[in-house]
């Protein structure tokens, strides 16, 4: 599935183009779009498990009913947070990176961006690390719409790694999966050490791992970058917490 069919921004950029929608049925989106809002901001707390239509029509100050009526079940209000965390996710940490030239410019943006989005989640949480804790033995719609989530997220990592293979930014023995692996093992491992154990420096820690895995894969005579602002391997190890954009593959391909 394509990034764009998870995305609740694609699907609003498309009815956006469409025909105008009667004040009635604009109205009805828009007091979804704020229950959704509302219970992206409590999931963050208490979990997808933790959200009910009850709890949600007294943030909303809505009958029970109300509420309801937009969704029609709890199941299908949470996958519709998980839809609105994902949009949110593509929103900060890949649309903004586009722009990035193909190759290692580009994974080093990504990896930038999701440094600063999880930088902040510390405080907040991530609903695709809580999700998994509570749906990972749990089938069912909701953690079909978390995993789907989670391995668009992976498979356009693993794309941007290729691409730098590619560009010959990687030595061409590199293991893009395995690099893609231990990327994305940096991330969840700052949720924990900063989050659960609130170990001092942990941001900076995870910086120098990415330094250390692109010192491992990277193609020395090519770890320049390969266009203005991007970030050599030498300098992105400096900085503790970045926050330049990057250029994600966008599925399948940019």
């Amino acid at each position: 599935m394509l990034i764009s069919q998870l995305s609740a921004k694609t699907a609003r950029a498309s009815s956006a183009q469409g025909p105008a929608v009667p004040k009635g049925q604009q109205k009805g989106q828009q007091t979804k779009a704020a229950i959704v809002d509302a219970a992206l901001g409590l999931a963050t707390q208490i979990g997808l498990e933790g959200l009910s239509i009850g709890a949600l029509a007294e943030v909303m100050h809505m009958s029970k009913s109300g509420v309801f009526a937009h969704f029609g079940s709890r199941e299908e209000l949470q996958i519709s947070v998980v839809r609105e965390y994902h949009a949110r996710f593509e929103e900060e940490v890949f649309y903004p990176v586009l722009s990035q030239p193909r190759g290692l410019p580009r994974l080093q943006a990504m990896f930038h961006n999701w440094m600063h989005r999880t930088s902040v989640e510390l405080d907040s949480g991530c609903i695709y690390i809580s999700g998994a804790v509570e749906f990972d033995d749990r089938p069912g719609p909701v953690r079909d719409a978390l995993a789907e989530s989670v391995r668009t997220w992976l498979a356009a990592m693993t794309r941007a790694v290729m691409q730098a293979k590619e560009a010959g930014h990687l030595h061409q023995e590199a293991d893009e999966h395995q690099m893609a692996f231990e990327i994305h093992g940096l991330i969840l491992a700052l949720h924990y050490e900063a989050r659960f154990l609130q170990t001092p420096g942990s941001i900076a820690r995870a910086n120098t791992g990415f330094a250390n895995i692109l010192a491992r894969y990277g193609n020395p005579g090519a770890l320049a970058p390969a266009a203005s602002g991007a970030t050599s391997a030498t300098s992105f190890l400096s900085e503790a917490n970045p926050a330049a954009p990057d250029s994600p593959p966008s599925s399948p391909s940019v």
